[in-house]
């Protein structure tokens, strides 16, 4: 596959390609107004750009012949909530080493709503994870009493890059906050790596971890939306990992983390339940939100895709059948990214596709919002203290100071800057397999339509809403988003 020139692209014709969509928000009212088409294919030199217009025109009951995706702005379902990326330490390093043009550009790139992707949400680790250089924590090892709590490490790259983030964003930038693992004192194998339990005498002594972690960030200008109570709680990773079952995480949640929020005053920051795969998704949340205790102190359940790393198809029926018994549980993607990193890989159009079948069977599935993971790596995939590199939608090379845009950053894109915080999805299907799609209704009325077309095949379609119907073209492993 030739290699696409896009660092160049981004550098040279941003603000021509992001100029037109200004164009976006007419107003709801499909007859004779136009649909503007941004589209990303592979194989040509368009990323999120403007390639064309259609316009409603009258169309009776359509034929099988046909093809068409149906949207039907009337019928609304789940409230958006946002998409954004990971600041992790390895981020945040990546960042700090780029010359100060490429970090503006990355800043614009990411957060600009006109200019960028506009970026709405993001995640952020409690001490280190895998994507730090080091293994950290906030205390010196063996003080329960959190006396010598400080989050001065933080200070050096991540707070700052942070902060710029949410300056790029125009001020807000709802973040949550996950842990990776206890301090190793308090666990049972006495390792911050490699899996272990959280020793029952140090359950409120790590309940309080996470009121002082909000205090502490928010006392530096970062306020905190949420947390999630422990990243991956069934993996024993050879990285920092703790394990708990669900009758373990529901009574953490119910006797210790949810009153120790409240007592300390943050009863209104958000509680994610699991943060882990699809393939345990209802187990798990039968168990935390059966419990009328644990239930009432949890805003959502958080969820990852990485159950497809034995093999095996993304399992969103499960995501589905939590969205149907537990409608009232918001759903949440919190981490997701393609692992093994090849650096001559960064332009495999599959990069983009992954996200594209994973965004828009999630949103038809309920869930309210996603969040990658890594929002920035180096030319390595890291850094990473136990060599556990990954993609992620942009690269920083470190050695030549140039941004590498893959994929993943358009595809994600066509979604970040098209559906906006409080928008509605709506009822979107489409006449042929080949076509994914979903759809939203913004709060200021627009709607934006995402086709992704993932087969050989350039197909035509309409665009059909209540008897009126626009001409579009999805062109071979592609991806569109229709606004109007």
């Amino acid at each position: 596959m030739k290699k696409m020139m896009i660092p160049l692209l981004m550098t040279a014709s941003i603000n021509i390609i992001y100029a037109q969509a200004k164009r976006m928000h007419s107003g709801f009212s499909v007859n004779g107004k136009n649909v503007s088409i941004h589209t990303t294919a592979d194989s040509t030199e368009m990323r999120l750009t403007v390639n064309g217009t259609a316009v409603f025109k009258a169309m009776p009951q359509p034929l099988e012949t046909q093809v068409c995706v149906f949207v039907d702005p009337d019928k609304a379902f789940q409230t958006f909530l946002g998409i954004g990326g990971a600041f992790t330490d390895a981020a945040a390093e990546t960042f700090a080493k780029l010359p100060k043009d490429k970090q503006q550009e990355f800043l614009k790139a990411y957060f600009d709503k006109k200019n960028g992707i506009g970026y709405s949400f993001g995640r952020t680790n409690i001490h280190s994870c895998d994507f730090s250089s080091d293994t950290y924590t906030y205390i010196s090892e063996g003080d329960a009493s959190l006396k010598t709590f400080n989050i001065q490490h933080d200070k050096q790259f991540r707070i700052p890059f942070i902060k710029q983030a949410i300056a790029a964003a125009g001020g807000k930038l709802p973040l949550f906050a996950s842990p990776w693992s206890p301090p190793a004192f308090m666990k049972t194998n006495n390792d911050i790596l490699h899996g272990g339990k959280l020793k029952k005498e140090f359950y409120q002594p790590w309940a309080n971890y996470y009121t002082k972690f909000i205090k502490a960030y928010e006392a530096e200008g970062i306020p905190i939306w949420g947390i999630s109570i422990q990243n991956e709680p069934m993996a024993t990773q050879r990285w920092e990992s703790c394990i708990y079952t669900g009758e373990e995480e529901r009574d953490f949640l119910k006797n210790y983390l949810g009153p120790t929020m409240k007592r300390d005053g943050y009863a209104n920051k958000k509680i994610i339940g699991w943060d882990h795969n699809r393939d345990l998704l209802y187990q798990r949340a039968s168990t935390l939100l059966n419990d009328k205790e644990a239930s009432k102190y949890l805003w959502g359940i958080g969820y990852h895709w990485y159950e497809t790393w034995s093999g095996g198809e993304p399992m969103f029926d499960n995501l589905k059948m939590v969205h149907e018994t537990f409608p009232n549980t918001n759903l949440l993607f919190t981490e997701g990214c393609k692992e093994a990193f090849d650096l001559d890989k960064v332009y495999d159009w599959k990069l983009g596709e992954k996200y594209g079948v994973n965004m828009i069977n999630d949103f038809n599935n309920g869930s309210v919002g996603f969040t990658d993971w890594n929002i920035l790596l180096d030319e390595t995939g890291g850094p990473n203290h136990v060599q556990n590199f990954c993609f992620a939608p942009i690269h920083g090379n470190t050695q030549t100071g140039q941004l590498i845009y893959t994929n993943e950053y358009y595809y994600i894109g066509h979604f970040s800057k098209f559906i906006r915080p409080g928008a509605k999805r709506i009822a979107c299907s489409a006449s042929r397999s080949q076509l994914l799609t979903t759809a939203f209704k913004n709060t200021d009325g627009s709607v934006a339509v995402i086709v992704m077309n993932q087969s050989d095949t350039k197909t035509p379609y309409y665009l059909w809403i209540n008897g009126k119907a626009a001409e579009a073209i999805a062109l071979p492993h592609s991806i569109s988003t229709l606004t109007f």
